[in-house]
Parts: C-alpha cells; structure tokens; sequence
C-alpha cells in the first residue's frame, strides 16, 4: 500500500501516517478497504457490571477534567467495532488515557466511514439552551442532535467509559496520528475494532459554540473533518 506503513504495535494494526502521510484523503480512503461485513458479540450484562464497578473511580475523575482557556490542540479519536457503532474521544493528549470527554455517536461504523469518503466531513452537534445552564460548559451536555454536512443523521449521547473503553485507550497511547484496526481477540470480541486518531485544532468561538478542526500530518489545519458542539436556542 503505498503512502503508509501497517504494522503491529502490542496487537494494535495501525497505519504510521505522521511521517509517510501529509494528506487525510489518503487515510480516509483506507477506511473503505478496513470495513468487511461481520458480526459483533456485545458484553452480557454480567461483564457490564464488572466494568461499571471498574471505572466508578476513574469517571468520577474525568467528570473533573476540562479545558483551560489556552488549549488550543487536543487528540481526538473516532473508533468503532466493525459492525457496531462509533464512539468519539477528546483526550489531552495521545499519552493521557483519561478522556476529557466521550461521545457515543448513533450511527454505524460502515455509515460513518462511508460519509468520509466524500473527502470533506462536518459533524454537528447541536443542543437547545434550555437542555442545559448557560454557564455551564459544552461538554458537559448529555445530549446532543447529530447532523453530517447538514443533514440529520441520529443523536449522540456523552458517556461514561467502560472497561472495555480504557483498555483501547491503553493500547493506542503508542499511537499519535494514525488509522487502523485492533484485533477483537485483544478485547475478548469476535469482532474487531477501527479506529482513527489525530490531532485537531480547538476553537472556542463562545460559551455555546466550540469546534475541533483536524490537523494533517503535516501540521496544516484541515477541512476535511471538522465536529462543531453548539448551544442553540
């Protein structure tokens, strides 16, 4: 495959575009060949109260993280089981595992990946001012009404992280920049997961409007991804 390198790091296939890729459209055309169809075996909920008691601690320290004025770049992380749907991560940085704010996306990881392939991608997520304190931060809401380049396409809900969420986030701190698969054998799942990881540039316009705008391997601003988080009337 030319333009990127795949190789393993701890069970981890991923695609070294920090060095080799100076454009996204290259890594979002990849993601089109990483989607076969198959099948997903969800946690019993056995397994979901263990991983519940497991994060308790951890969610009530993340429900503590936040911006500072002056972050300008964060690490966002888009991933999704194959035949699942798509989660989206703010983190500090790619070293942190603790995530600032996680995002669980209503729509499927195949949907998703297809609407990248147009080359330019606008996640909206809308939320009405009466869902929500005026001083109270955007990433705080619940709730969000999801649209992509201005259509409506489901909701997106904030969540707490799971067992299985951490452990990802450990496997891909070796990661800065990169797309590619973690084995579903590293997470007890017959189905495998994607992921997309980058640094985006973080504009606060307001306190009811803040948007992430990817940044290429290169260090250029992109248009390709953009997710914008407003406060509507």
């Amino acid at each position: 495959m030319s333009g990127g390198t795949t190789h393993i790091i701890t069970g981890v296939t991923t695609v070294d575009c920090q060095k080799q890729v100076r454009s996204w459209r290259l890594l979002l055309s990849i993601m089109e060949f990483l989607i076969p169809r198959c099948n997903r075996n969800y946690l019993n909920e056995q397994k979901q109260r263990e991983e519940d008691n497991y994060v308790k601690n951890i969610y009530r320290d993340t429900q503590q993280l936040a911006f500072s004025p002056n972050t300008k770049k964060i690490t966002g992380t888009i991933f999704g089981y194959r035949h699942g749907k798509v989660s989206f991560c703010i983190q500090a940085n790619s070293t942190a595992v603790a995530p600032i704010l996680l995002l669980e996306l209503d729509v499927p990881t195949a949907i998703l990946a297809k609407e990248m392939q147009s080359g330019v991608l606008r996640i909206s997520l809308d939320s009405k001012r009466s869902n929500s304190p005026a001083s109270s931060p955007l990433i705080s809401i619940p709730f969000w009404t999801m649209s992509f380049n201005g259509k409506k396409v489901g909701f997106a809900i904030k969540r707490k992280p799971t067992q299985v969420d951490m452990q990802i986030l450990r496997l891909m701190k070796s990661v800065a920049v990169g797309a590619g698969v973690i084995s579903g054998k590293r997470l007890s799942f017959d189905d495998d997961l994607m992921y997309l990881r980058a640094n985006f540039e973080r504009v606060a316009s307001s306190s009811n409007s803040e948007s992430f705008h990817l940044i290429n391997p290169d260090g250029c601003t992109s248009q390709e991804l953009n997710i914008v988080l407003r406060r509507t009337r």
